[in-house]
Parts: C-alpha cells; sequence; structure tokens
C-alpha cells in the first residue's frame, strides 16, 4: 500500500527537513577558517547562460563533419529537445518568480530581469543557428546520401496521388479544423504540438478568417514518399514529406468552399513545470495526477513562427497567445526540429556510429564461466565496479534483480526507482519478487521531472502486485540509485547491494556513461539498511559509514574533504581533487574549491552541463582546470576523488592514499539541499586507481573535449597541432571492453 501521510506525520517531517538545512550550515561554519580572505564578489558564472554554452556544444557535435551524417542529425535533434525543456522548466520558472515578486538576484550578480534578457537574446542567435545549419547543411547533405525532404510541388504526379490516398485515408479523419470567430473562441494551444495558422477567405462575402489545425502528435511527420514495398524505389531513396506540408496541400478538405490565403506553422512552448504543496497533500500520488492536469494549461513562454508568416497572422498569435515580442521567435521551417529523430530507422549503417556491443563485467563472467551466472557468487569475492554503457546492464544490474527475484534463500528486496524504461524487466523482477512471496519495498520517486505519469503507472501497477510502494519524504526527490537484496545463507543473513549513478532504466544505460558498485560488504549493507529505513519510515537520525547521504552530509562530507586537500597543500604535501559530474553549481562548494587553488592544491574537473566556477583566474583558480566531454555517449557518471584520507573508518579503505567516491550527486543546490542522494567510497586499491585513471583519460590534452576558459568560452580541441584526430575517451573505452572475450546482448 503507499504511504499517505497524516498531518502529524508533516509536521514532524517538515521539522526533519529544517533540522537537516540548520545542521549543514552549522557545519559549514565549524569547517571554515577563521583567517579566510573574503573572495571577489564576482566569482560565479550564471548557471542558465552556462547551459545555453553546454547546448551550443551539442550545437557543435551536429557542425562536426568528422561525426557520421545521421549522427549529426540527432543531434540537431537533441538540441532542439534540450531547449525545450529549458524553456518549459527553467525560463517558467524564472519567469514565474518575477511575476510572483520572489525573484532574487542570482550569485552571477544578474538580476532576475537581467536573466531573462540575456537568455532571450542567446536563445535567439542558437535557434537562428541551429535552424539555418539544418537547413542549409544537414538536409543538403542528407539529400546527397539520398535522404531527402521534400515539397508538395517537387513531387511526381504518381507520387501526389499516393499520398493524397494516404491523406485521405489515415490523416483527414483525425483533423479537425476549429475556426475563430464570435461563436468560435480562440482555441487552447497545447504546449509543444505543431499548428497551422490559416488564413481563410470567403469568395461570397469577401470576409477573411482565422482558423487553427492541429498536426497530430500520434502520427510520424516524417511521411515517406516512396512506396516502401517497392524494393528498388527503397534503395534508391529515402523521400519523406513532412505531416504539415502534406496537410497545406489538402487544406481545400477542410474549408471546401473557401479560399486559403495564407497557411504558416507555429508552435507553442509553455510552462510545465510542477509544483505540488506536499504538505498540503493528504495522497501525494492524488495530487500529483491533478497537478499533471493543471500542466497541460501552464502560461505560454515562447512562441515559434513560420519566418514566412504575415505581419498580421504574427501579431494575431501573439496576441491572442499573451506573448512579448522577444518571445516569439521566427525560423525557417520545418518547425520544431525533433522531427529528425524520426530519421533514425533509416537502415543506413554507413551514416552511422559503428554498432556497439557490450561485454559482461570481467569479474561478473569471471564466476559464470565457472558456475553458470551466479551474481551473488562474483560479489561475494569482491566488490564489482561496474562502467557502463561498457559493462552490461543487462548481465550485471538487471541479471542481479533477476536473480534475487528468483532465489528462494532471497527474503527481501529493497529498490529505488527514478526513472525507469517501459516494458521495465526492473518492474518485472520486483513484481515477480512480490508473487514469490519476498518482502519488496518500491521507492518510486513520483516527482522525477517528465517522467511523473509513468511513473504513477509504475506505482499503481507495483501496489497491485503487492509490492510495498512508498514515496520518500515530503520535501525531498529520492534521487539516489540503490538496491538492497537480504538474503539466507549458511553462516546467516546477507546483504548485497548495488549503488549506482545512473537510473534502473536498461534503455538509457546502452546511451549514458555511468558507474555502479556491487557489494555485500556488511558495512555497506548496514548503510543502506539505515537509509532505506529513513526513507521508509522515520530515522531522521541514522548514521552512515561508508557513504555521504544528502541533503545531510554530501555537502559537508565533499567541502570537509576538499579543505582537507587544502591543509595537506599548505602542510607542503602533494594535494590534488579530481571531479566529474555533470553540472558545479553550488557555490559553497566552488568557494571551497577556490580556496583549495589558493593553496596550491591541483583541481581538474570533467562536467559535461552547467558550470559556474571561473577557472584559471589569477590568484583565485589558477590551477583549476575545466574540461567538457561531450559524445556518442551522454556523460552522466560523478566521481568525487581526493589525493589524501584521513585513514581507515569502518569499512573504508587504506590508511592513506587517494580517497574517491561515485553515486547520484551533482554539485547543485537541488541535488545537495532539496533530494535525496547517495555516494559510495570505492575502497578496492585498484578500483581506486581505475577511475583516477578515467578522469585523467578526459582530462588529457591528447583527449577530444572542449576546455574552459577564464571568461567562461568553450573551444573545443578535437585535432592535435598536425592536424591529426585527438583520442575520443569514448571510442577508446568501447575498444578496451571490446577485446574482452565476453559480449552480452
Amino acid at each position: 500500500m503507499a504511504q499517505i501521510f497524516d498531518a502529524p506525520s508533516k509536521a514532524l517531517l517538515r521539522s526533519q527537513i529544517a533540522e537537516h538545512i540548520a545542521e549543514t550550515d552549522k557545519a559549514d561554519k565549524r569547517e571554515a577558517p577563521e583567517d579566510e580572505r573574503p573572495l571577489p564578489a564576482d566569482r560565479f558564472f550564471d548557471r542558465e547562460l552556462s547551459w545555453l554554452k553546454f547546448n551550443k556544444r551539442v550545437l557543435e557535435l551536429a557542425q562536426d563533419t568528422d561525426v557520421p551524417l545521421l549522427e549529426r542529425a540527432n543531434f540537431a535533434a537533441i538540441f532542439a529537445s534540450n531547449l525545450d525543456e529549458f524553456f518549459m522548466v527553467r525560463v517558467a520558472g524564472l519567469k514565474r518568480r518575477i511575476d510572483s515578486g520572489i525573484a532574487v538576484t542570482a550569485a552571477s550578480g544578474l538580476s532576475p530581469r537581467q536573466q531573462l534578457r540575456a537568455i532571450s537574446e542567446q536563445a535567439h542567435r542558437l535557434q537562428e543557428e541551429h535552424a539555418h545549419y539544418v537547413i542549409d547543411h544537414i538536409l543538403p547533405e542528407l539529400a546527397k546520401q539520398h535522404i531527402v525532404l521534400l515539397s508538395w510541388d517537387k513531387l511526381t504526379t504518381a507520387e501526389q496521388e499516393r499520398l493524397s490516398r494516404y491523406y485521405r485515408q489515415h490523416v483527414f479523419p483525425v483533423l479537425t479544423p476549429l475556426a475563430v470567430d464570435p461563436a468560435h473562441p480562440f482555441p487552447y494551444i497545447s504546449g509543444n504540438s505543431l499548428n497551422l495558422a490559416v488564413l481563410v477567405e470567403n469568395p461570397t462575402s469577401g470576409k477573411s478568417h482565422f482558423a487553427r489545425v492541429k498536426i497530430p502528435g500520434n502520427l510520424n511527420r516524417l511521411v515517406p514518399v516512396d512506396d516502401l514495398t517497392d524494393e528498388e524505389s527503397r534503395e534508391e531513396r529515402y523521400g519523406f514529406i513532412t505531416m504539415e506540408n502534406l496537410i497545406i496541400s489538402h487544406l481545400e478538405t477542410l474549408f471546401p468552399g473557401m479560399i486559403i490565403k495564407e497557411a504558416r506553422s507555429f508552435r507553442l512552448t509553455r510552462n510545465e513545470d510542477i509544483d505540488v504543496e506536499e504538505d498540503d497533500a493528504e495522497n501525494l500520488l492524488n495530487a500529483m495526477e491533478k497537478e499533471l492536469l493543471r500542466r497541460r494549461f501552464g502560461p505560454p513562454i515562447r512562441l515559434e513562427i513560420s519566418e514566412q508568416t504575415s505581419p498580421f497572422l504574427s501579431q494575431l498569435l501573439a496576441g491572442q497567445l499573451g506573448i512579448s515580442a522577444d518571445e516569439v521567435y521566427r525560423l525557417p521551417t520545418p518547425l520544431d526540429m525533433t522531427v529528425l529523430f524520426e530519421l533514425q530507422g533509416i537502415d543506413r549503417p554507413d551514416l552511422k556510429y559503428k554498432p556497439f556491443i557490450p561485454t559482461t563485467n570481467r569479474q561478473i563472467a569471471e564466476v559464470e564461466s565457472s558456475r553458470a551466472q551466479d551474481i551473488f557468487a562474483a560479489i561475494r569475492e569482491r566488490d564489482i565496479l561496474l562502467h557502463h554503457p561498457y559493462d552490461s546492464f543487462s548481465t550485471s544490474v538487471q541479471a542481479f534483480l533477476a536473480q534475487a527475484a528468483a532465489d528462494p534463500k532471497v527474503l527481501a528486496i529493497k529498490q529505488t526507482l527514478y526513472r525507469t524504461s517501459s516494458n521495465s524487466p526492473i518492474i518485472d523482477a520486483l513484481i515477480d519478487a512480490a508473487h514469490a512471496g519476498k518482502q519488496v519495498l518500491a521507492l518510486v520517486e513520483i516527482k522525477a521531472r517528465f517522467d511523473e505519469d509513468a511513473n504513477i503507472a509504475w506505482a499503481r501497477k507495483l501496489e497491485r502486485a503487492g509490492v510495498h510502494v512508498v514515496y520518500g519524504i515530503v520535501g525531498l526527490k529520492t534521487h539516489c540509485k540503490l538496491s538492497l537484496v537480504v538474503r539466507q545463507e549458511a553462516d546467516g543473513l546477507r546483504r548485497y547491494c548495488h549503488v549506482g549513478t545512473g537510473n534502473y532504466n536498461p534503455k538509457t544505460a546502452r546511451l549514458y556513461t555511468d558507474l555502479g558498485l556491487l557489494t555485500c560488504d556488511p558495512v555497506v549493507g548496514q548503510d543502506l539498511t539505515r537509509l532505506f529505513n529513513q526513507l521508509s519510515g522515520y530515522a531522521p537520525k541514522s548514521s552512515f559509514h561508508r557513504l555521504l547521504v544528502a541533503p545531510r552530509t554530501v555537502r559537508t562530507g565533499l567541502i570537509q574533504r576538499i579543505r582537507r586537500e587544502e591543509a595537506a597543500a599548505r602542510a607542503g604535501k602533494d594535494a590534488w581533487i579530481r571531479f566529474k559530474a555533470n553540472s558545479i553549481v553550488d557555490e559553497k562548494t566552488i568557494d571551497a574549491l577556490y580556496r583549495a587553488s589558493q593553496a596550491g592544491v591541483r583541481v581538474d574537473i570533467v562536467e559535461r552541463g552547467i558550470c559556474a566556477l571561473k577557472p584559471g583566474i589569477p590568484g583565485l583558480s589558477e590551477s583549476i582546470r575545466v574540461r567538457s566531454i561531450l559524445g556518442r555517449f551522454l556523460e552522466h557518471s560523478r566521481i568525487y576523488a581526493f589525493a589524501n584520507s584521513d585513514g581507515p573508518q569502518i569499512g573504508e579503505g587504506p590508511a592513506s592514499g587517494p580517497e574517491v567516491w561515485i553515486g547520484s550527486a551533482d554539485l547543485m543546490h537541488r541535488n545537495l539541499d532539496r533530494r535525496v542522494e547517495a555516494l559510495v567510497r570505492i575502497t578496492a586499491p585498484e578500483q581506486v586507481d581505475e577511475l583516477i585513471k578515467y578522469i585523467d583519460l578526459q582530462m588529457a590534452d591528447t583527449t577530444v573535449s572542449w576546455h574552459m576558459g577564464a571568461d567562461g568560452s568553450y573551444v573545443r580541441h578535437s585535432k592535435d597541432k598536425d592536424g591529426r584526430p585527438l583520442v575520443d575517451s569514448q571510442e577508446y573505452l568501447i575498444r578496451k571492453h571490446q577485446r574482452r572475450p565476453h559480449a552480452a546482448n
């Protein structure tokens, strides 16, 4: 049964959250040396503008002619999808705070309105560059490879007749033209839907009228022009026409007897962020379902229109939708370049990355070869460090949970679920375990942005199967990636654990680079037991030995270790810090890194997305280097490595030498203050060394990466001074893992 919070429970949990924040502030004050000099006020880049620079790097991949052509089209689609989400969440949230009067000056020193103006300027420039590059370069290059986007007037008579039949049979029945007149108000325009603004004239009265036609979202936007049953035709060309072009060419069927004066495509972006007042929700699941219904009606924040749209039609749309001039984006068609995702289904392997088959982790494979598949036996021998997608997810994490579900000696399984795939084998394993009579706890984060609907459905399905479903702690998202399996063995109960950096999603596990630790270390088992008890019940004072857990100890734990490196450097010892994360935003952590740099600590940072830290500033951060890696896979793992350790604690590593942590937390406010996150310490010396070398590979001058400058600019380094390609770290790791003899599906 799902957990429901009553009033006393909510009051208790509110006080726990407040206590977490107060303890964090106290710890920061205790750790701060009293003689620190003030740091410059302008020491942070703006996080929103930094994100736009990240998306510019995605666009640069679409523009890289060394990348296979269909992959370049895919990066162009990713750019468009990223920007949609940025507007739906970040820009929408900023506008909402401005309108409500609660927006504050950012750490970068920009006022909210200055941020909004800068975002608008950069977003307009980026979207125009993106659209024109696709139309002027990617589409013509695709055409040279016989992948052609055609207009109606370029089709042969036979092609037009075939497509007209398709239109009459499959498209026309689902279209609904909506007129605007005194009897018909301006229609509701759903967020991210593609629409046609149509101006028609009554030939009898001579009056003009406006109508809107929504492009069906449940049909492919790229309609094949060629007869796909004709093998010869298919080999010669992949020809397509966009759905909107097809509909425009048949508008007379929707407005018979009217003169079509103008028909242009447009697209609206709305605020689609979710804001649930959890303290007032008697049932969080029901509250989320209601909020998801309200999401559809969020205020408009961006209007994309065809650059050919007349001033009259442009003004009519903007006026009716309440969009200001700087929120209108006039772009060449086709609008919504996420349509390029549909090209990935084309069977042209010569225009894509070479196929990649993950391999079974070496430690698991070695045990399998002698004892058939037994993940538990492999874990009992030693901790197993997984590196996805190079190590197969299906033969490691997925197999671990499937074996746990089927094993009669397993008594209980506890699992966090932030995002997972459709037809998820992880969900199936939990359901099978519940049907087998095991105790199964699933902590489903139903506030995972844009996965809310799916996670609600999973929660309902798990509940029906008898799984204990809970939603975590009020006010906090549960973002940690944890599995705990309790097994009865000859010498008593043993706890098998997985702590990861990525979601339990078999599909994204093939596309994201993530790390995971499989272990039966009793200390980690005890830590996970306490953490799950805290998440499903009331255990606010839980302490951990091999974990750092947000919102209480991740920030303070990392800052403590940064200051330890600072002290080591001041004492003349070798001191360095190596971080790998998606985003570096948290001001307290950045300030600690600045102090460490001032003391002479060498700091290397690999980040994918946002970086508010300014590297290479004399007297502030001159020993800090920042590199960004983007490529075939989405870099998603988080590693926090330090040259020195305080010595062994319970279940921890050697008394001296490097200390390395992996986990789910980025260095952002939401991760450190508003989410439950977990980092686990890696203790096996060879695994510590492997992770340090991994960061060194990505930081190396011989590796393809973007180098961040002191002014916030990113310069891509992909070739050496003689024009030879640098090492692609992802391709290097693919080759390294494929040399292993064990392949996996």
